[in-house]
């Protein structure tokens, strides 16, 4: 399957629930699809003015093709994921969680992929609470995508969401 095939199957999965944007700017990077997910819920006693609370819970996915992925590149974007937080996220009382989902689509087989990107890929695991968990948390997960041979792995929170990104004719 080539790259551009894929991306729109990608953008007909999330269309429904997530706003999709093409060659999106984030800190200076250029990423190939940009899907972004927010859902706001309150309560109220009798009139709006009389809330209870109020909940926010987000999510990003952030889509980069690769023609070439080693332990440096993959570290490269393991650390600009991590740095988008503070771009994407603002911490408040109402902020409950932020899932942040980093896609690497690479254009070759799993053959030309190093063992040892694929393990460091399955030990990912970042969390990070704002405020001691009083303004919520934000989690990453890695997936990586080759559409050569439609192989694909997940860090351990990304099998939550194994199905949406599988390689499919």
């Amino acid at each position: 399957m080539d790259f551009e095939k894929y991306i729109r199957n990608i953008e007909d999965k999330l269309r429904s629930n997530f706003d999709l944007h093409r060659e999106y700017d984030l800190n200076g990077e250029i990423l190939d699809l940009f899907a972004e997910f927010h859902v706001r819920s309150e309560r109220y006693v009798l009139t709006k003015k009389a809330k209870i609370y109020g909940m926010e819970n987000n999510e990003y996915c952030i889509f980069k093709k690769h023609k070439n992925l080693s332990g440096y590149e993959l570290e490269k974007f393991n650390e600009f994921l991590i740095n988008s937080i503070d771009t994407l996220i603002q911490p408040h009382n109402e902020h409950v969680s932020t899932m942040i989902t980093g896609v690497i689509i690479f254009d070759g087989s799993r053959k030309n992929i190093d063992d040892d990107v694929i393990e460091n890929i399955k030990k990912f695991k970042f969390h990070k609470g704002f405020s001691f968990g009083f303004k919520g948390w934000v989690d990453i997960r890695i997936v990586l995508v080759c559409l050569e041979d439609k192989f694909l792995i997940t860090s351990k929170r990304g099998d939550e969401v194994r199905k949406v990104y599988e390689v499919m004719e």
